[in-house]
């Protein structure tokens, strides 16, 4: 009987974990780069283009997922506080002052999401937290993961 309650108590939780997440985004990077925990300031700046390298050698290159995605959507109003219009007029006058070589690469699925990630160094990506891809590591915003209470991309 005690066996029974703990393996109930064990798939209760992670049932919790899993609907908790369900609906959150993702920050996904490859594994073996440097960063492991962000503050949302810093994913900011990040996504907005004003951080633009992971170190001084690594340049950060900047995948966004296609108009029409959920993801898109919630990190267009979570991270960047702009409504479509405003972040596609954003990236051309940034490219137009020379702040930015170009704006951020369009993907069009978690698959290629995932396959970029993996060919291009410093790449960082969002994906639904409940499809990351194996293999990608999902960074800590202000030491939370998807899923956990305060977790800023809910």
């Amino acid at each position: 009987m005690g066996r029974l309650t703990l393996f109930l108590f064990f798939a209760v939780a992670a049932l919790t974990s899993a609907v908790a997440s369900a609906g959150d985004v993702a920050i996904v990077v490859r594994a073996d780069l440097p960063a492991d925990n962000l503050s949302f300031s810093e994913v900011r700046k990040l996504f907005t283009g004003d951080r633009q390298f992971w170190s001084s050698n690594l340049r950060v290159t900047l995948l966004i997922r296609a108009p029409a995605a959920r993801e898109r959507d919630m990190v267009l109003k979570t991270i960047y506080q702009m409504t479509e219009a405003q972040f596609r007029q954003y990236w051309i006058s940034k490219v137009f002052r020379q702040e930015a070589a170009s704006g951020p690469k369009i993907v069009y699925s978690n698959e290629m999401t995932a396959e970029l990630v993996f060919a291009i160094p410093g790449a960082v990506a969002f994906v639904d937290a409940s499809q990351v891809p194996k293999g990608l590591k999902v960074l800590k915003i202000d030491g939370r993961l998807p899923g956990e209470k305060g977790y800023p991309l809910h």
